[in-house]
């Protein structure tokens, strides 16, 4: 009996200091939502559209890469995932966004690699090999398409393909960038969350 009374009160103890190191762990992303979401500063101004995440988690979307093996968007948990959608045939506004996102993750400097560039493509077009070398290093696989329109939000009257996308570390879709937007300050946004968190 009396051994039963000292378990006790050692595994409250344990759990307390579990609880404790979650806290900790937990603590980083929750502070830079919680500036984000919660404390909103006056002086605070964000170009990009902020998406609650709680309502955007990755679902599952049917992606497989180029050779048409099964993945997934969570493959990249962990890192801050820009993200583009369209066609194989990829015009001009497809490369602009291409080029864009390859410019943004350069000029976060030693942030870079925190961030992951993921094109979805929405047909089975096959793509420019020249295109490919152009972009190497953007994750391009191919999607449901029906999926990622549940998915995405879009602004009244467009369409997926117009946006760039940013996805946070747990794997939550949380901003949304205009058609055509300035790269000077989706820069500005994306370097703003990158310092704010210290995940990712």
């Amino acid at each position: 009996m009396e051994q039963n009374e000292t378990i006790k009160p050692m595994q409250r103890k344990g759990r307390w200091k579990l609880l404790a190191v979650l806290l900790v762990c937990a603590a980083p992303m929750l502070a830079s939502y919680l500036t984000y979401y919660v404390i909103k500063p006056t002086g605070r101004t964000n170009y990009g559209a902020l998406l609650d995440p709680r309502q955007y988690p990755i679902p599952a979307l049917g992606v497989t890469t180029l050779d048409g093996k099964p993945t997934g968007l969570d493959a990249y948990k962990g890192k801050w995932i820009m993200l583009q959608a369209g066609n194989g045939a990829c015009l001009d506004a497809c490369r602009k966004q291409l080029f864009a996102m390859r410019q943004l993750r350069l000029m976060q400097g030693k942030d870079m690699e925190r961030l992951e560039r993921v094109w979805l493509i929405t047909d089975a077009e096959p793509l420019d090999t020249t295109l490919m070398r152009e972009f190497e290093g953007t994750r391009m696989l191919r999607v449901q398409p029906e999926a990622l329109a549940r998915w995405l939000p879009v602004e009244a009257g467009g369409n997926a393909s117009e946006h760039m996308y940013l996805i946070d570390p747990l794997g939550n879709l949380m901003m949304r960038f205009p058609k055509d937007a300035d790269p000077a300050k989706v820069k500005k946004d994306i370097a703003k969350l990158l310092k704010a968190s210290a995940i990712g």
